[in-house]
Protein backbone atom coordinates (compact mmCIF):
# COMPACT_ATOMS: atom_id res chain seq x y z
CA UNK A 1 0.00 0.00 0.00
CA UNK A 2 3.02 2.60 1.06
CA UNK A 3 4.66 2.08 -2.37
CA UNK A 4 1.44 2.31 -4.25
CA UNK A 5 0.77 5.89 -2.86
CA UNK A 6 3.93 6.92 -2.98
CA UNK A 7 4.06 5.73 -7.20
CA UNK A 8 0.98 7.80 -7.08
CA UNK A 9 2.47 10.44 -5.75
CA UNK A 10 5.62 11.13 -7.71
CA UNK A 11 4.53 9.40 -11.02
CA UNK A 12 0.88 11.16 -11.01
CA UNK A 13 0.25 13.71 -8.93
CA UNK A 14 3.55 16.20 -8.75
CA UNK A 15 3.96 15.47 -12.45
CA UNK A 16 0.46 16.56 -12.97
CA UNK A 17 1.17 19.90 -10.46
CA UNK A 18 4.39 20.37 -12.44
CA UNK A 19 2.46 20.43 -15.77
CA UNK A 20 -0.30 22.77 -14.52
CA UNK A 21 1.73 25.65 -13.28
CA UNK A 22 4.25 24.86 -16.40
CA UNK A 23 1.07 25.91 -18.33
CA UNK A 24 0.32 28.50 -16.20
CA UNK A 25 3.54 30.07 -16.56
CA UNK A 26 3.03 29.49 -19.97
CA UNK A 27 -0.08 31.14 -20.53
CA UNK A 28 0.59 33.75 -19.03
CA UNK A 29 3.63 34.85 -20.83
CA UNK A 30 1.57 34.22 -24.02
CA UNK A 31 -0.97 36.81 -23.04
CA UNK A 32 1.26 39.93 -21.91
CA UNK A 33 3.47 38.67 -25.32
CA UNK A 34 0.31 39.35 -27.42
CA UNK A 35 -1.34 42.39 -25.36
CA UNK A 36 2.49 43.90 -25.88
CA UNK A 37 2.42 42.99 -29.66
CA UNK A 38 -1.20 44.86 -29.72
CA UNK A 39 0.21 47.81 -27.81
CA UNK A 40 2.90 48.12 -29.71
CA UNK A 41 1.08 48.83 -32.74
CA UNK A 42 -1.15 51.30 -31.33
CA UNK A 43 -0.66 54.59 -32.51
CA UNK A 44 -0.51 58.04 -30.14
CA UNK A 45 -0.72 61.41 -30.41
CA UNK A 46 -0.77 63.78 -28.11
CA UNK A 47 -3.63 66.97 -28.32
CA UNK A 48 -2.75 70.19 -26.45
CA UNK A 49 -6.33 71.51 -25.78
CA UNK A 50 -6.40 75.12 -24.87
CA UNK A 51 -8.98 76.16 -22.95
CA UNK A 52 -10.92 79.94 -24.13
CA UNK A 53 -10.73 82.91 -23.04
CA UNK A 54 -13.89 82.69 -20.75
CA UNK A 55 -14.82 79.68 -19.51
CA UNK A 56 -18.59 80.43 -17.90
CA UNK A 57 -18.99 76.34 -17.85
CA UNK A 58 -18.94 74.47 -14.51
CA UNK A 59 -16.53 71.62 -14.50
CA UNK A 60 -19.98 69.16 -15.11
CA UNK A 61 -18.89 70.31 -18.85
CA UNK A 62 -15.67 68.43 -18.22
CA UNK A 63 -17.41 65.13 -16.77
CA UNK A 64 -19.76 65.15 -20.05
CA UNK A 65 -16.77 65.22 -21.95
CA UNK A 66 -15.15 62.73 -20.17
CA UNK A 67 -18.27 60.58 -20.16
CA UNK A 68 -18.65 60.61 -24.23
CA UNK A 69 -15.41 61.07 -25.00
CA UNK A 70 -13.11 58.88 -22.90
CA UNK A 71 -15.39 56.02 -21.57
CA UNK A 72 -14.48 53.14 -24.13
CA UNK A 73 -16.02 49.95 -22.65
CA UNK A 74 -16.94 47.09 -24.65
CA UNK A 75 -17.23 42.80 -24.22
CA UNK A 76 -13.62 41.46 -26.42
CA UNK A 77 -14.45 37.80 -27.91
CA UNK A 78 -11.70 35.04 -27.16
CA UNK A 79 -10.28 35.76 -30.50
CA UNK A 80 -9.56 39.27 -29.42
CA UNK A 81 -8.74 39.23 -26.25
CA UNK A 82 -6.22 36.17 -26.13
CA UNK A 83 -5.07 35.54 -29.68
CA UNK A 84 -4.77 39.00 -30.44
CA UNK A 85 -4.14 40.92 -27.17
CA UNK A 86 -6.62 43.33 -27.72
CA UNK A 87 -6.71 45.62 -24.84
CA UNK A 88 -9.17 48.28 -23.64
CA UNK A 89 -7.71 52.02 -24.85
CA UNK A 90 -6.49 54.30 -22.19
CA UNK A 91 -5.83 57.94 -22.02
CA UNK A 92 -3.85 60.18 -19.97
CA UNK A 93 -5.07 64.02 -18.64
CA UNK A 94 -2.28 66.19 -18.15
CA UNK A 95 -1.75 69.59 -16.63
CA UNK A 96 1.70 70.72 -17.73
CA UNK A 97 4.13 73.82 -16.54
CA UNK A 98 7.10 74.44 -18.75
CA UNK A 99 9.06 77.50 -17.33
CA UNK A 100 5.91 78.61 -15.99
CA UNK A 101 3.48 78.05 -18.67
CA UNK A 102 1.11 76.06 -17.94
CA UNK A 103 -0.46 73.94 -20.61
CA UNK A 104 -3.21 70.72 -20.59
CA UNK A 105 -2.85 67.63 -22.64
CA UNK A 106 -4.44 64.22 -22.88
CA UNK A 107 -2.59 61.90 -24.65
CA UNK A 108 -4.52 59.20 -26.70
CA UNK A 109 -4.66 56.61 -29.89
CA UNK A 110 -4.94 58.44 -32.86
CA UNK A 111 -8.21 56.77 -33.77
CA UNK A 112 -10.24 57.92 -31.13
CA UNK A 113 -8.48 61.87 -31.67
CA UNK A 114 -11.53 62.91 -34.06
CA UNK A 115 -13.67 61.73 -31.33
CA UNK A 116 -11.95 63.79 -28.40
CA UNK A 117 -12.45 67.11 -31.09
CA UNK A 118 -15.97 66.80 -31.31
CA UNK A 119 -16.50 66.01 -27.66
CA UNK A 120 -14.38 68.65 -26.29
CA UNK A 121 -16.31 71.61 -29.37
CA UNK A 122 -19.27 70.18 -28.13
CA UNK A 123 -18.82 71.34 -24.06
CA UNK A 124 -16.67 74.10 -25.33
CA UNK A 125 -17.03 75.49 -28.53
CA UNK A 126 -14.09 78.16 -27.59
CA UNK A 127 -11.53 75.84 -27.38
CA UNK A 128 -8.43 75.02 -29.69
CA UNK A 129 -7.34 71.28 -29.93
CA UNK A 130 -4.16 70.87 -31.59
CA UNK A 131 -1.64 67.91 -31.92
CA UNK A 132 1.39 68.87 -30.75
CA UNK A 133 5.29 66.87 -29.94
CA UNK A 134 6.07 65.15 -26.56
CA UNK A 135 7.48 67.57 -24.02
CA UNK A 136 9.11 64.29 -21.97
CA UNK A 137 11.29 64.30 -24.89
CA UNK A 138 13.54 67.66 -23.65
CA UNK A 139 14.47 65.97 -20.84
CA UNK A 140 16.84 63.57 -22.06
CA UNK A 141 17.41 61.73 -18.43
CA UNK A 142 18.36 62.17 -15.04
CA UNK A 143 21.54 60.78 -14.22
CA UNK A 144 25.21 62.31 -13.37
CA UNK A 145 25.85 63.22 -16.99
CA UNK A 146 22.60 64.72 -17.58
CA UNK A 147 21.45 68.70 -16.74
CA UNK A 148 18.22 67.96 -15.29
CA UNK A 149 17.95 66.46 -11.51
CA UNK A 150 13.97 65.63 -10.58
CA UNK A 151 11.86 64.22 -8.33
CA UNK A 152 8.30 62.28 -8.64
CA UNK A 153 5.90 60.19 -6.77
CA UNK A 154 2.68 58.40 -7.56
CA UNK A 155 -0.51 58.77 -5.42
CA UNK A 156 -3.37 56.43 -3.93
CA UNK A 157 -6.14 56.62 -1.91
CA UNK A 158 -5.65 56.29 2.03
CA UNK A 159 -9.37 54.20 2.02
CA UNK A 160 -11.26 51.97 0.16
CA UNK A 161 -12.34 53.64 -3.06
CA UNK A 162 -16.07 53.33 -2.18
CA UNK A 163 -15.29 56.52 -0.36
CA UNK A 164 -15.02 59.94 -2.64
CA UNK A 165 -12.71 62.58 -2.60
CA UNK A 166 -13.88 66.03 -1.77
CA UNK A 167 -14.72 67.34 -5.66
CA UNK A 168 -16.61 70.44 -7.78
CA UNK A 169 -19.99 69.27 -6.23
CA UNK A 170 -18.67 69.64 -2.35
CA UNK A 171 -17.52 73.54 -3.64
CA UNK A 172 -20.27 74.43 -4.93
CA UNK A 173 -19.10 74.51 -8.69
CA UNK A 174 -22.59 72.49 -9.73
CA UNK A 175 -24.74 75.58 -8.48
CA UNK A 176 -23.27 77.88 -10.94
CA UNK A 177 -22.26 80.73 -8.80
CA UNK A 178 -20.86 84.01 -10.10
CA UNK A 179 -17.37 84.28 -10.64
CA UNK A 180 -16.37 86.08 -7.84
CA UNK A 181 -17.87 83.80 -5.50
CA UNK A 182 -15.94 80.77 -7.10
CA UNK A 183 -14.14 78.40 -4.82
CA UNK A 184 -12.19 76.41 -7.72
CA UNK A 185 -9.78 73.18 -6.25
CA UNK A 186 -7.78 73.24 -9.35
CA UNK A 187 -7.05 77.14 -8.78
CA UNK A 188 -4.12 75.98 -6.43
CA UNK A 189 -2.37 73.56 -9.06
CA UNK A 190 -2.82 75.75 -11.74
CA UNK A 191 -1.24 78.93 -9.30
CA UNK A 192 1.48 76.89 -8.81
CA UNK A 193 2.58 75.61 -11.96
CA UNK A 194 2.48 79.06 -13.05
CA UNK A 195 4.88 80.18 -10.68
CA UNK A 196 7.69 78.05 -12.08
CA UNK A 197 10.54 79.93 -13.07
CA UNK A 198 12.63 79.47 -15.93
CA UNK A 199 14.63 75.94 -15.89
CA UNK A 200 11.69 74.29 -14.11
CA UNK A 201 8.82 72.03 -14.95
CA UNK A 202 6.52 69.94 -13.10
CA UNK A 203 4.32 67.52 -15.01
CA UNK A 204 0.88 66.04 -13.51
CA UNK A 205 -0.70 62.68 -15.15
CA UNK A 206 -4.17 61.36 -14.36
CA UNK A 207 -4.28 58.13 -16.50
CA UNK A 208 -7.71 56.35 -17.08
CA UNK A 209 -9.34 53.47 -18.41
CA UNK A 210 -13.00 52.26 -17.79
CA UNK A 211 -12.90 50.12 -14.87
CA UNK A 212 -13.08 46.59 -15.27
CA UNK A 213 -11.62 45.64 -11.87
CA UNK A 214 -13.08 42.60 -10.71
CA UNK A 215 -13.29 41.53 -6.70
CA UNK A 216 -13.83 38.11 -5.10
CA UNK A 217 -16.94 37.33 -3.94
CA UNK A 218 -17.21 36.20 -0.70
CA UNK A 219 -18.24 32.81 0.61
CA UNK A 220 -17.75 31.44 -3.23
CA UNK A 221 -15.07 29.74 -4.90
CA UNK A 222 -14.95 31.46 -8.20
CA UNK A 223 -17.50 34.07 -8.03
CA UNK A 224 -16.39 38.13 -8.64
CA UNK A 225 -18.03 41.15 -8.79
CA UNK A 226 -17.19 44.66 -9.67
CA UNK A 227 -16.78 47.73 -8.03
CA UNK A 228 -19.85 49.10 -7.45
CA UNK A 229 -21.01 45.98 -5.42
CA UNK A 230 -17.42 45.72 -3.72
CA UNK A 231 -18.66 49.88 -2.80
CA UNK A 232 -22.12 48.21 -1.27
CA UNK A 233 -20.10 45.76 0.90
CA UNK A 234 -17.59 47.98 2.07
CA UNK A 235 -20.93 50.02 3.26
CA UNK A 236 -22.53 47.30 4.74
CA UNK A 237 -19.30 46.07 6.86
CA UNK A 238 -19.09 49.60 7.97
CA UNK A 239 -22.44 49.93 9.08
CA UNK A 240 -22.26 46.29 10.91
CA UNK A 241 -22.56 47.55 14.36
CA UNK A 242 -25.27 49.94 14.06
CA UNK A 243 -27.58 46.65 11.92
CA UNK A 244 -29.84 44.66 14.20
CA UNK A 245 -32.53 41.57 13.41
CA UNK A 246 -35.71 43.60 14.09
CA UNK A 247 -39.05 41.11 14.58
CA UNK A 248 -42.23 42.04 12.84
CA UNK A 249 -45.45 40.49 12.07
CA UNK A 250 -46.25 36.67 11.61
CA UNK A 251 -41.94 36.02 13.33
CA UNK A 252 -40.65 37.50 10.41
CA UNK A 253 -37.21 39.32 10.28
CA UNK A 254 -36.00 42.37 8.80
CA UNK A 255 -32.69 44.00 8.72
CA UNK A 256 -32.59 47.46 10.42
CA UNK A 257 -29.97 50.27 9.71
CA UNK A 258 -29.58 52.91 11.87
CA UNK A 259 -26.70 54.86 10.88
CA UNK A 260 -24.91 57.37 13.27
CA UNK A 261 -25.16 61.09 12.56
CA UNK A 262 -21.53 61.13 12.00
CA UNK A 263 -21.64 58.71 9.57
CA UNK A 264 -24.70 59.90 7.43
CA UNK A 265 -22.55 62.24 5.02
CA UNK A 266 -19.81 59.56 4.42
CA UNK A 267 -22.85 56.66 3.63
CA UNK A 268 -24.10 59.47 1.52
CA UNK A 269 -20.79 60.17 -0.51
CA UNK A 270 -20.31 56.65 -0.91
CA UNK A 271 -23.67 55.79 -2.07
CA UNK A 272 -23.42 58.61 -4.73
CA UNK A 273 -20.13 57.87 -5.97
CA UNK A 274 -21.76 54.77 -7.71
CA UNK A 275 -23.90 56.43 -9.31
CA UNK A 276 -21.66 58.07 -11.97
CA UNK A 277 -19.31 55.82 -14.39
CA UNK A 278 -16.13 54.73 -12.90
CA UNK A 279 -12.71 54.77 -14.47
CA UNK A 280 -9.71 52.90 -13.21
CA UNK A 281 -7.05 55.18 -12.12
CA UNK A 282 -3.20 56.02 -11.59
CA UNK A 283 -1.99 59.33 -10.73
CA UNK A 284 1.82 60.50 -11.08
CA UNK A 285 3.91 63.78 -10.62
CA UNK A 286 6.75 64.78 -11.78
CA UNK A 287 9.03 67.92 -11.06
CA UNK A 288 12.27 68.57 -13.01
CA UNK A 289 14.96 71.53 -13.15
CA UNK A 290 18.10 72.43 -14.33
CA UNK A 291 20.82 70.75 -11.57
CA UNK A 292 21.38 74.62 -10.80
CA UNK A 293 17.76 74.86 -9.55
CA UNK A 294 16.87 71.86 -8.67
CA UNK A 295 18.31 72.01 -4.78
CA UNK A 296 16.41 73.04 -1.98
CA UNK A 297 17.10 76.14 -0.51
CA UNK A 298 19.38 77.50 -4.00
CA UNK A 299 16.73 79.31 -5.30
CA UNK A 300 12.98 77.34 -4.96
CA UNK A 301 11.70 75.08 -2.73
CA UNK A 302 9.53 73.79 -5.54
CA UNK A 303 10.41 70.37 -5.51
CA UNK A 304 9.09 70.13 -1.87
CA UNK A 305 6.20 72.33 -2.36
CA UNK A 306 4.70 70.58 -5.01
CA UNK A 307 4.27 67.58 -3.12
CA UNK A 308 0.97 69.33 -1.99
CA UNK A 309 -0.57 70.13 -4.72
CA UNK A 310 -3.60 67.76 -4.42
CA UNK A 311 -4.75 68.45 -0.80
CA UNK A 312 -7.29 70.50 -1.18
CA UNK A 313 -9.47 67.06 -2.87
CA UNK A 314 -9.01 65.32 1.05
CA UNK A 315 -12.00 64.78 2.48
CA UNK A 316 -11.25 63.87 6.29
CA UNK A 317 -14.25 61.91 6.52
CA UNK A 318 -14.47 60.46 3.17
CA UNK A 319 -11.15 59.78 1.21
CA UNK A 320 -7.90 61.57 -0.01
CA UNK A 321 -4.99 61.07 -1.75
CA UNK A 322 -1.52 59.67 -0.13
CA UNK A 323 1.91 60.35 -1.68
CA UNK A 324 3.71 56.91 -2.72
CA UNK A 325 6.28 55.23 -4.87
CA UNK A 326 8.34 58.79 -4.26
CA UNK A 327 11.76 59.06 -5.92
CA UNK A 328 13.43 60.09 -2.50
CA UNK A 329 13.70 55.75 -2.30
CA UNK A 330 11.13 55.42 0.66
CA UNK A 331 10.63 52.06 -0.48
CA UNK A 332 14.77 51.56 -0.15
CA UNK A 333 15.39 53.76 2.98
CA UNK A 334 15.18 52.16 6.80
CA UNK A 335 17.54 51.77 8.78
CA UNK A 336 20.02 52.20 5.99
CA UNK A 337 18.96 55.21 4.00
CA UNK A 338 18.83 54.89 0.19
CA UNK A 339 22.28 56.33 -1.27
CA UNK A 340 22.40 59.42 -3.84
CA UNK A 341 22.86 56.79 -6.92
CA UNK A 342 20.00 54.96 -5.49
CA UNK A 343 17.87 58.40 -5.78
CA UNK A 344 18.68 59.47 -8.90
CA UNK A 345 17.70 56.28 -10.58
CA UNK A 346 14.62 56.46 -9.30
CA UNK A 347 14.07 59.56 -10.60
CA UNK A 348 14.96 58.78 -13.66
CA UNK A 349 12.88 55.34 -13.72
CA UNK A 350 10.12 58.04 -12.97
CA UNK A 351 10.83 59.81 -16.24
CA UNK A 352 10.35 56.95 -17.98
CA UNK A 353 7.15 55.62 -16.35
CA UNK A 354 5.73 58.76 -16.69
CA UNK A 355 6.97 59.13 -20.22
CA UNK A 356 5.76 55.77 -21.36
CA UNK A 357 2.31 56.70 -19.50
CA UNK A 358 2.79 53.59 -17.51
CA UNK A 359 -0.21 52.31 -15.32
CA UNK A 360 -1.59 49.50 -17.15
CA UNK A 361 -0.61 46.38 -19.19
CA UNK A 362 3.48 46.95 -17.63
CA UNK A 363 6.19 45.74 -19.05
CA UNK A 364 7.88 42.63 -18.40
CA UNK A 365 10.39 44.12 -15.55
CA UNK A 366 7.60 45.17 -13.79
CA UNK A 367 6.27 41.63 -12.99
CA UNK A 368 9.45 39.95 -12.58
CA UNK A 369 11.40 42.24 -10.35
CA UNK A 370 7.86 43.73 -8.51
CA UNK A 371 8.93 44.48 -4.89
CA UNK A 372 6.16 41.79 -4.28
CA UNK A 373 8.29 39.33 -4.45
CA UNK A 374 12.10 41.15 -3.83
CA UNK A 375 11.82 43.13 -0.67
CA UNK A 376 14.26 46.05 0.64
CA UNK A 377 17.13 45.21 1.30
CA UNK A 378 17.66 41.55 -0.33
CA UNK A 379 17.90 42.46 -4.04
CA UNK A 380 20.37 45.08 -2.95
CA UNK A 381 22.42 42.53 -1.57
CA UNK A 382 21.19 39.71 -3.88
CA UNK A 383 22.54 39.40 -7.55
CA UNK A 384 19.36 40.17 -9.14
CA UNK A 385 19.05 43.57 -7.04
CA UNK A 386 23.05 44.43 -7.68
CA UNK A 387 21.82 45.32 -11.03
CA UNK A 388 18.17 46.35 -10.98
CA UNK A 389 15.79 47.72 -7.91
CA UNK A 390 13.09 46.34 -7.35
CA UNK A 391 10.02 47.94 -8.92
CA UNK A 392 7.69 49.25 -6.65
CA UNK A 393 3.87 48.14 -8.38
CA UNK A 394 1.61 51.04 -9.42
CA UNK A 395 -1.45 51.48 -7.40
CA UNK A 396 -4.50 52.38 -9.29
CA UNK A 397 -7.95 52.94 -7.67
CA UNK A 398 -11.58 54.01 -9.17
CA UNK A 399 -12.58 57.38 -9.57
CA UNK A 400 -15.76 58.26 -11.14
CA UNK A 401 -16.97 61.00 -13.53
CA UNK A 402 -17.39 64.20 -11.05
CA UNK A 403 -13.76 63.10 -9.21
CA UNK A 404 -12.26 63.19 -12.61
CA UNK A 405 -13.71 66.19 -13.77
CA UNK A 406 -12.62 68.32 -10.39
CA UNK A 407 -8.96 67.01 -11.00
CA UNK A 408 -9.09 67.95 -14.37
CA UNK A 409 -11.20 70.80 -15.94
CA UNK A 410 -10.36 74.56 -17.01
CA UNK A 411 -10.80 77.30 -14.36
CA UNK A 412 -13.13 80.26 -14.67
CA UNK A 413 -12.02 83.96 -15.48
CA UNK A 414 -11.99 84.50 -11.11
CA UNK A 415 -7.71 82.56 -11.80
CA UNK A 416 -5.98 85.30 -13.15
CA UNK A 417 -2.98 83.40 -14.15
CA UNK A 418 -1.11 85.28 -16.80
CA UNK A 419 0.73 82.24 -17.73
CA UNK A 420 -2.24 79.87 -18.67
CA UNK A 421 -2.25 79.69 -22.07
CA UNK A 422 -6.12 80.78 -23.57
CA UNK A 423 -7.60 81.34 -27.15
CA UNK A 424 -7.34 85.46 -26.65
CA UNK A 425 -10.44 86.07 -29.58
CA UNK A 426 -13.51 84.66 -30.21
CA UNK A 427 -14.46 83.15 -33.54
CA UNK A 428 -18.04 83.90 -35.23
CA UNK A 429 -19.32 82.46 -38.03
CA UNK A 430 -19.20 84.77 -41.42
CA UNK A 431 -23.07 85.97 -41.31
CA UNK A 432 -25.55 84.32 -43.75
CA UNK A 433 -25.92 86.93 -46.17
CA UNK A 434 -22.64 87.56 -46.71
CA UNK A 435 -21.86 87.88 -50.75
CA UNK A 436 -20.00 85.19 -52.30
Amino acid sequence: MYDFFAYLITHIILPLIGTIFLGWVAWKFWLHYVQQDFISGIDWVLLEIIPPRDVLRSPQAMELFITNALYHWSEKGGKEEYWQGAVWFWFSLEIVSIDGQVHFFIRTPSRIKSLIETQMYAQYPQAQVKVVEDYTLAVDEISKKSAWNGWGCEFKLIKPEAFPIRTYIDYGLDEDPKEEYKVDPISSVIEFFGSLQKGEQAWLQIIITPSKKMYHTKDTWFGKHDWVAESKEVLKKMLRPYTRLQKGEAGTFAKEIRTPEFLKKTVEGAAAKTSKLGFETGIRLVYVAKKEIFPVGKRTNNSRNIRLILRQYAKPDSNEFFRFNSAQGDFYSGIIPASPKTVMLLANRMLNEYRERAFFHLPLRHHIFSKHFWNWPFPTVLIVGAVIKAYAHPQTFILNTEELASLWHFPGQILKVPTLTRIESKEASPPPDLPI
